[in-house]
């Protein structure tokens, strides 16, 4: 089923507002009037479906346009589920792809990040195919981000055998002079953390360095990496696996957590 909605945020009043919104079904947007202090000058847009998640043959376009100065959160109430149709035989794929189109001046947050099901339950990336393409273009349709995730059943190894004990692969993205204090923390941060999975503790040393064998042994629960990319490096990407669904929104939580005054909340909470 074919579904298309457009959204477009304007400066009305020297304030960004939703001068426009459609959708159709399966497609619903909810736009809060008020969504923390009044002084913040942030529109926040939740994306829906009804049922709360796609099904086999659903096809979903959306267009957002946001004006000069303005400031735009696209998020969801819920994680988007992905439902099995009953009876198919067609092979479960997930083909996403992201387009994004932005001026020099301009800031952007991007969050995508996929788990591997209800893995609790035993649902472990039960699936045949996952594409996420994630584009970003300067003006003059110059490319400055170009990156595809994919997830794709061997002939020989399902992608839970690949992906053995981790369940959450996600991606950051920090682009723009907003961000820049963002992106600096973020890289630190990071920096941190896999330096403290590459120790382990000693009673008689306080640390010691693995060794090869030992890091074999010892999968970290949590690897994230960053780099820079564009013109005088003005975007950072983080690129994360995680055994727990927990630690990656913590990581979030804890890293765009500045985002607040900008934003009128935190984007994690």
């Amino acid at each position: 089923m074919a579904s298309d909605g457009k959204v477009v945020v304007e400066k009305v009043g020297e304030k960004s507002s939703v001068t426009r919104c459609f959708s159709k079904y399966p497609l619903k947007f909810i736009s809060p009037r008020k969504v923390g202090p009044s002084k913040t000058d942030a529109v926040w847009i939740y994306s829906l479906t009804y049922g709360g998640g796609v099904v086999s043959g659903d096809s979903i376009s959306c267009e957002f346009t946001i004006g000069d100065a303005c400031t735009t959160v696209l998020t969801t109430q819920a994680s988007t589920k992905v439902y099995k149709s009953m009876g198919s035989k067609c092979s479960e794929q997930v083909l996403e792809k992201q387009v994004f189109r932005v001026v020099s001046d301009s800031s952007l947050v991007i969050v995508d990040w996929i788990t591997s099901g209800r893995h609790e339950s035993g649902e472990k990336w039960d699936f045949d195919l996952y594409k996420s393409t994630n584009h970003i273009f300067l003006e003059d349709n110059q490319p400055l981000f170009l990156d595809t995730v994919l997830l794709e059943r061997g002939s020989i190894a399902s992608i839970a055998e690949h992906m053995q004990d981790y369940q959450v692969i996600a991606m950051v993205v920090l682009l723009g002079p907003k961000l820049k204090q963002v992106q600096d923390q973020v890289q630190k941060d990071v920096k941190r953390i896999m330096s403290e999975q590459l120790h382990i503790p000693s009673a008689s040393l306080g640390h010691q360095v693995m060794t090869k064998s030992d890091r074999f042994l010892m999968k970290p629960s949590f690897i994230a990496s960053t780099s820079v990319f564009g013109p005088k490096g003005i975007g950072v990407v983080v690129r994360i696996a995680a055994m727990t669904t927990e630690s990656v929104y913590k990581f979030l939580h804890h890293q765009l957590a500045c985002l607040e005054p900008l934003l009128g909340m935190s984007p994690y909470r």
